[in-house]
């Protein structure tokens, strides 16, 4: 493996991963004097960076762009003492103690802590249209963004349980509904099938796939669609369109060290960040396949900022004479 600079730099708190999650945990971690390292991954501020309008984030009453509160997020990190970084981690091994991981193919950290707060990505539908529109009337998030259709007509892709919840969930706040299902059936429960066969304004169209979303230049006008069985094509004069196929959570890379579910969400244990290994936590969307919000995703950030803490001063009272060396950070360990 090619080296950088020929050493080994020791950290006491590593966070891989930025967003709210990542950024939260860095400040808390900041105040708690554990020094973080912060490596922002190839999209610093996460999936927020790729929201226009945030309007159910407390404390901006006015409301927010999702770069710029990333922003905000980034700077208070920086100014309580976080060091941020661009960088991608490309490895780990969670072997032994401390943790090593590998940044970009080359530098090599070892760290006492480690937060992770990869987050998770959206699903898309692989059209250049939906990517043209994201943030103008394209979303992968009704909780988030079913606000600005109030009173219009939206159509929503998806047949799974969630699909079914935010279709239901945007039937109280628009004026329609267009439910798009690939197959000639729900994959959802049944208990959520009956919620949309009883939500008036919700509109199912079957054997229905996506050709293109037409838009203005500037914001969706429209979504043309076809039925994959018949052929048949129709224009649906929505403002905005949804995506719900669901979520990919970015942990591929730690999957052969922590435990996760059938899914690739990270595991914790209950009431805490704690992962199956030593020292290592998870916080964000990369262990929260229910609520996935900004403002949950910080709560879980400053629980796994604590829990490093914590798990650190007992390790300080254990072992005092082999941590007060990990704490005396940050150092950097020439290599054998």
């Amino acid at each position: 493996m090619k080296m950088e600079n020929n050493y080994i730099e020791h950290v006491t708190c590593l966070i891989i991963g930025s967003g709210p999650a990542g950024y939260t945990a860095a400040i808390y971690a900041s105040r708690a004097d554990l020094k973080p390292v912060l490596y922002t991954g190839l999209v610093a501020g996460g999936q927020l960076t790729q929201t226009t309008e945030v309007e159910n984030y407390p404390g901006y009453p006015d409301g927010i762009t999702g770069p710029a509160m990333m922003e905000n997020f980034e700077k208070q990190a920086a100014r309580l003492g976080t060091d941020i970084r661009f960088g991608y981690v490309t490895s780990v091994d969670f072997s032994s103690l401390p943790h090593k991981v590998i940044i970009d193919d080359s530098q090599i950290i070892t760290a006492d802590t480690i937060i992770i707060s990869t987050g998770a990505s959206a699903k898309w539908l692989g059209l250049e249209s939906e990517q043209k529109y994201n943030g103008f009337g394209v979303s992968a998030c009704a909780v988030c963004d079913g606000f600005f259709f109030r009173g219009h007509e939206v159509a929503i892709v998806g047949a799974g349980d969630t699909a079914v919840e935010e279709a239901t969930y945007l039937a109280k706040l628009c004026k329609k509904v267009y439910m798009l299902v690939r197959r000639d059936e729900f994959r959802a429960s049944k208990a959520m099938i009956h919620r949309v066969q009883n939500t008036h304004n919700i509109e199912v169209l079957y054997n229905t796939e996506t050709k293109e979303i037409i838009g203005d230049g500037q914001v969706v006008t429209g979504v043309s669609i076809f039925n994959n069985k018949t052929a048949e094509e129709r224009t649906l004069n929505v403002t905005g369109f949804f995506v719900a196929i669901g979520h990919h959570p970015n942990t591929e890379i730690f999957n052969a060290w922590i435990n996760m579910d059938e899914n690739g969400y990270i595991i914790t244990q209950p009431g805490s960040s704690k992962t199956n290994i030593e020292g290592i936590f998870a916080c964000g969307d990369a262990q929260d396949h229910v609520y996935r919000q900004a403002v949950t995703a910080a709560g879980t950030g400053c629980m796994a900022a604590i829990d490093a803490e914590r798990y650190l001063s007992r390790k300080l009272i254990a072992e005092p004479t082999e941590v007060a060396v990990f704490i005396d950070s940050l150092k950097v360990l020439p290599i054998s």
